[in-house]
């Protein structure tokens, strides 16, 4: 798959995605495309050589690969818009929640002629560590080919991490790929609250506390082991770490997480 990248809307995510294509040398800069309104808040993106309009037609145009990174409430209008410049030799990645694939197509669709085939349709639903190139990024897609899933995966795999699922798991991906975050956020600010309530300085407490979920989290990617079985390497009989353990689960330490997790499932899925 070409290299020639846009990316329709150059808000947070947007700046984001291309400032870590750029890092991890995926792509050059005079390769990718990006758009605002306000084209005066990417200057950063320009003075690295990144092609920055407020024309979306304009950047659509010679784009290989489109990144849809707008609002859900502006996805329609967006689509409407570059529609008529889109062609099936293109890809097209949408990372914009609660828009489903066929809502894409049919939107899309109605602005083709009849000799209109379809056009590879990818939803990407990464998080926030994106930023850093550290993304868990769930993939699903339709009218692909092989070497296309493979492309869009090696892209959002310089940012982090992939995966491709059914993408009626993508609001189940959303709960623990992208809300996650916060949730281990606050798990991670409750140590820090309890590191400093035995002693530690709140700067320190927060280096422990990080780099001990960071490594916590690499054991698990890098040795492919179940929790458990790291748990019980540090769980001596009649220990500290067996003590602590029992008494955050008798206070509902795994029932509260698993709660919050399904409570965010039903609200995004009533949504």
């Amino acid at each position: 798959m070409a290299n020639k990248i846009t990316i329709i809307g150059g808000g947070n995510l947007g700046v984001a995605v291309a400032e870590g294509l750029i890092n991890s040398k995926h792509s050059k800069a005079a390769d990718i495309t990006i758009t605002r309104r306000n084209v005066a808040l990417l200057d950063g993106l320009k003075k690295k050589g990144v092609t920055v309009l407020s024309d979306n037609l304009k950047a659509v145009k010679t784009a290989n690969v489109i990144l849809l990174c707008v609002k859900p409430f502006q996805t329609k209008d967006v689509l409407k818009e570059i529609s008529k410049q889109l062609n099936n030799k293109q890809v097209l990645i949408s990372v914009v929640t609660g828009v489903s694939i066929e809502e894409i197509n049919h939107t899309i669709n109605k602005n083709q002629p009849e000799t209109w085939s379809g056009m590879p349709v990818f939803r990407a639903m990464p998080n926030t560590a994106i930023a850093i190139a550290e993304s868990m990024t769930c993939i699903a897609y339709s009218n692909a080919e092989s070497k296309q899933v493979k492309a869009v995966s090696d892209l959002f795999n310089t940012l982090g991490q992939s995966v491709v699922i059914e993408e009626k798991l993508m609001e189940a991906a959303t709960i623990i790929g992208a809300c996650g975050t916060a949730f281990a956020m606050r798990y991670i600010r409750a140590n820090i609250q309890g590191g400093i309530e035995i002693g530690f300085d709140a700067n320190t407490a927060r280096t422990i506390v990080a780099q001990t979920v960071k490594g916590a989290a690499e054991l698990l990617i890098q040795k492919g082991t179940h929790p458990e079985q790291e748990i019980d390497k540090v769980t001596t009989p009649k220990g500290c770490t067996i003590a602590g353990l029992n008494e955050m689960e008798h206070n509902g330490l795994s029932s509260s997480l698993i709660k919050g997790i399904t409570e965010s499932y039903k609200k995004i899925a009533k949504n």
